[in-house]
């Protein structure tokens, strides 16, 4: 088993992890314990967690619809209410045992429950076991906004057992695999050589969280070094919130990659990277991930959701944009024709 140590936690990787999960239960003395799950975690993952770690079989179960439409007030405001019947005080244990919508919405709401609870992470997906689970970021979604209200909170620890991966679709593989991808552009240009050749699964949750991790120790509170993670994501975020809204139901790695390719596009624009390095991540990215079709898109809505963003200050786009492979630059002013241009290059590349 891998540890790897965090901002006041540890995180904890490979099969054993069970064991650890039954120490830290018995170090510490909570008076009640809950898990949050989703339907598929519910059904695929929580029975090995009870059977592997009997002092849970007497926690309190609260299920949440599969799907980003959880990270609501009203899934909130379920879980508070669930606390509360329940009579959860302050030592009572949240266990987020799911994927990113699980640890995201969990962490909030564990954070502000009784000004907060001690909650920790039992990632299932990829995306959880890479990216979401670590960082102390929790959040729900808000007038279509994503991530618009949230906390720092820190988990008290994360046990990432890989095994748990053997329940995703082929389609939520690469949903985490994506922000696998992300980091290494921003941050190892090595990972992302490797990436073109195929590692092993847990390898590359042990490297990703080994990179995020390092990231995120410099800057806690996402004021700095830490927004090279933020790639991808200003279109992405805003990409994704469109297709949320017609009820297309894109992922949020498949967005990120999309987000990925037109910033990248972004970047050539403003001289950042040479065209070679344009073609490598747009042919690596094409190669490894669907490139979903957004013809019909229009751009003035993107622009809108964009101006929504937490990167957004004075109706000025500001983006994370690679300055080459491995290496990432934080607050560059991007304007709104060279949006509108990586919008039309995207395009070209699906035809």
């Amino acid at each position: 088993m891998v540890t790897i140590k965090s901002n006041g936690y540890s995180i904890f990787i490979g099969e054993d992890v069970f064991k650890a999960i039954t120490s830290f239960l018995d170090k510490n003395a909570y008076s009640s314990y809950f898990i949050l799950c989703d339907e598929n975690t519910l059904q695929c993952c929580l029975p090995v967690l009870i059977s592997s770690c009997p002092k849970l079989a007497s926690a309190g179960i609260i299920e949440i619809e599969n799907g980003e439409t959880s990270k609501s007030l009203e899934f909130s405001s379920h879980i508070w209410q669930t606390f509360m019947e329940n009579k959860a005080d302050k030592r009572s244990l949240l266990v987020n045992l799911g994927g990113g919508v699980v640890s995201d919405l969990g962490g909030f709401t564990a954070s502000v429950y009784k000004r907060g609870i001690d909650f920790i992470n039992i990632p299932t997906s990829l995306l959880a076991m890479a990216d979401a689970s670590v960082g102390g970021k929790t959040g729900i979604d808000f007038n279509g906004v994503k991530n618009s209200i949230g906390t720092f909170a820190q988990p008290k620890a994360v046990f990432v057992q890989p095994s748990f991966l053997m329940t995703l679709t082929e389609r939520h593989f690469q949903n985490g695999l994506a922000e696998i991808y992300k980091i290494a552009l921003v941050n190892d240009k090595k990972l992302w050589e490797d990436l073109k050749e195929g590692l092993n699964a847990e390898i590359l949750v042990q490297k990703s969280i080994a990179l995020k991790n390092k990231i995120v120790l410099k800057d806690p509170f996402d004021k700095g070094i830490r927004n090279v993670l933020n790639f991808g994501h200003t279109l992405g975020h805003a990409i994704e919130a469109v297709f949320f809204e017609n009820k297309y139901g894109l992922l949020h790695g498949e967005a990120v990659i999309i987000g990925m390719v037109m910033e990248s596009h972004i970047a050539w624009q403003k001289k950042m990277i040479l065209k070679k390095e344009l073609m490598e991540v747009v042919s690596v990215l094409r190669e490894s991930f669907i490139l979903y079709d957004l013809h019909k898109l229009e751009s003035e809505t993107v622009l809108d959701l964009m101006r929504n963003d937490k990167k957004t200050s004075s109706d000025k786009f500001y983006f994370s944009l690679i300055n080459k492979l491995g290496s990432c630059k934080t607050n560059v002013e991007v304007s709104r024709k060279q949006v509108l241009k990586a919008l039309d290059y995207y395009n070209t590349l699906i035809g």
